[in-house]
């Protein structure tokens, strides 16, 4: 019998990454077990994207024929899948779940879900915050990252969200959590500006970001004088991007990449030298103006020095990729990192399928 989630994320919070690590033995089992959990009493989600026959969906309405609270807060205008995403609130509905739309005028693209369980010491509170939707299809394609922990102060972020997307209230502060529209856009700027004074004054400053897009121009202005101020960035973006890099006195210290390959790139990453305290985020936004500014979004500072350690091992392995790897110039062409004679051959996703074959335990991430 494998041990109960539960157990395992407040013994140690965990990471993943699919689809190198399983979706349907993480976060679909997170939900499944919930649902099934006698002394579960309350479960929360956000659907932005999810399958045609999706298991996650089924559970949440046999959590809530169990007499569990349900809350699913459904994105009716995620583009494709409005129908689909119609149909399945008409559904849960149905079955007694308590279906929001949330806010009027702004998208809930956050990937969050939160599991409420009476314990002798009291209530707990238990978190999935992501960067990829609750779409058991996709997880097999698209690389994403998601975080389970129980730390009460991202709990208490969490539930902050749900009660803006629920009762909308706006005035909220969060602690550990970025939380768009209100609060990320500053929070992300801050970061920039640090590194861009910090080597103003001499002293070592890094950005390296990942992400799908990157179009806000309040952002690439930012990045431009961080470049000329001597700060190196290197972005790896997998889709649009609106950045000129490599442009004589504008944004020489600049790089662009974007990986394509076996999967689908879908992860943010954030990271920030910033005087050597090294902050990694990861989440659910993009930098551009839709996700800073008209999205509901979460982005979270990943803590835990292992969690850093593999995200400082996973951008490693991009920036040295010669395999899947493209340029993006300043005329705006891309062009294929060639493989300097000699080099081993290096490619993202065949190097992480390789790694996560040779880790004893598939939850359980450390670089090797």
């Amino acid at each position: 019998e494998p041990p109960s989630i539960f157990d395992v994320i407040k013994e140690n919070e965990f990471m993943v990454h699919h689809p190198y690590h399983s979706f349907d033995l993480s976060t679909q089992r997170f939900i499944e077990e919930a649902a099934a959990d006698p002394k579960v009493l309350a479960i929360k989600q956000t659907l932005y994207r999810t399958s045609k026959d999706s298991p996650l969906m089924h559970s949440l309405m046999r959590a809530a024929e169990a007499g569990k609270q349900v809350a699913v807060l459904v994105e009716i205008k995620a583009r494709f899948d409005e129908e689909q995403n119609i149909q399945w609130a008409q559904q849960l509905d149905t079955y007694g779940v308590h279906v929001a739309y949330g806010i009027p005028g702004l998208k809930i693209h956050t990937k969050l879900t939160m599991v409420v369980r009476e314990e002798e010491a009291g209530l707990k509170t238990y978190c999935h915050i992501g960067t990829g939707n609750y779409h058991p299809g996709t997880a097999q394609l698209y690389e994403d990252l998601g975080l389970f922990t129980c730390d009460e102060t991202i709990a208490e972020d969490v539930t902050d969200i749900f009660n803006l997307l629920t009762g909308y209230a706006p005035d909220q502060t969060f602690n550990k959590l970025m939380v768009a529209p209100k609060h990320m856009r500053k929070q992300m700027e801050a970061y920039i500006k640090f590194e861009t004074e910090e080597a103003k004054e001499g002293r070592p400053s890094r950005i390296i970001a990942k992400m799908n897009s990157l179009e806000d121009p309040v952002i690439i202005q930012l990045l431009y004088e961080a470049s000329e101020a001597g700060v190196q960035v290197d972005l790896i973006v997998r889709g649009v991007c609106r950045l000129i890099p490599g442009k004589e006195g504008l944004s020489e210290n600049i790089r662009v990449y974007s990986v394509i390959g076996r999967f689908l790139e879908h992860s943010r990453i954030f990271y920030f030298h910033h005087a050597g305290e090294h902050v990694y985020a990861l989440g659910s936004a993009d930098w551009m103006h839709r996700n800073l500014d008209n999205r509901v979004e979460a982005i979270i500072k990943v803590e835990r020095p292992e969690f850093k350690k593999y995200l400082q091992f996973l951008i490693s392995i991009y920036m040295q990729d010669n395999q899947q790897r493209w340029e993006l110039y300043s005329n705006g062409e891309y062009k294929k990192i060639e493989r300097n004679k000699g080099d081993r051959k290096i490619s993202t996703h065949k190097v992480l399928m390789n790694h996560m074959a040779d880790v004893a335990e598939p939850i359980a991430i450390s670089p090797s």
